[in-house]
Order: structure tokens, then C-alpha cells, then sequence
């Protein structure tokens, strides 16, 4: 699984980009921002498994038996990500609630 610091630095890249990109379109409108992350994790996450953020710490959002998130999981994770309070709220094994509401875990690749 991976650490609570990987997760970190990768949801602050995420969120870097998704302000430079909203910098540049949208003259850094708060909405926008966050809409752009969402869109970001809904898409690559669902996806691929993975945001950019993810990708640069090498991590990525699987099913607890291994499978590929799925689109659904990413839709669901990104809207829960997105409020904030059931990303900071952990269990032993440090899942967040949008991930355990999914049965996914962030592992190394």
C-alpha cells in the first residue's frame, strides 16, 4: 500500500496542475480548479488507474482483489475526494473513506 506522504505530494501535484490550468483559462476561479481536479481524477483515474500525480510517485488505484478501479470507482472517489472530509478521514489501514466506500486501495507500482 502506499504511505500516507506518496498520497500526499500526489494529490499537491494534482492539484498544481489543475490551478496552472485554471490560471491559464479561467483566471484561477476556485470552482474551476476543484471542477478541473475532478474531471482529472474522474477520467485518468477511472481510466487508468491513475491521475499524474500518481503517476510521478508511482502509485495507483486498484480494487482490493487487484482489478483495474474502474470508471465508476473513479467517478465515485473523485465527487468524495472533492468534499474533502472522506479523504482525511482514515482507518488502520490509512484508506480513506472514498476509497473504502469503493473497495480500492492506492499501492505502489
Amino acid at each position: 500500500m502506499a504511505r500516507a506522504g506518496r498520497r500526499i505530494v500526489a494529490i499537491c501535484i494534482d492539484w498544481g496542475l489543475c490551478y496552472l490550468i485554471a490560471a491559464a483559462f479561467f483566471h484561477t476561479n476556485s470552482t474551476a480548479i476543484l471542477g478541473i481536479f475532478a474531471v482529472e481524477q474522474m477520467v485518468l483515474v477511472g481510466t487508468l488507474g491513475y491521475s499524474v500525480g500518481h503517476r510521478i510517485m508511482r502509485i495507483q488505484v486498484r480494487k482490493l482483489d487487484g482489478a483495474p478501479a474502474g470508471l465508476l470507482a473513479g467517478v465515485v472517489r473523485a465527487v468524495l475526494l472533492c468534499l474533502l472530509i472522506p479523504a482525511v478521514i482514515v482507518d488502520a489501514d490509512q484508506r480513506g473513506l472514498h476509497d473504502r466506500a469503493m473497495k480500492t486501495v492506492l499501492v505502489r507500482r
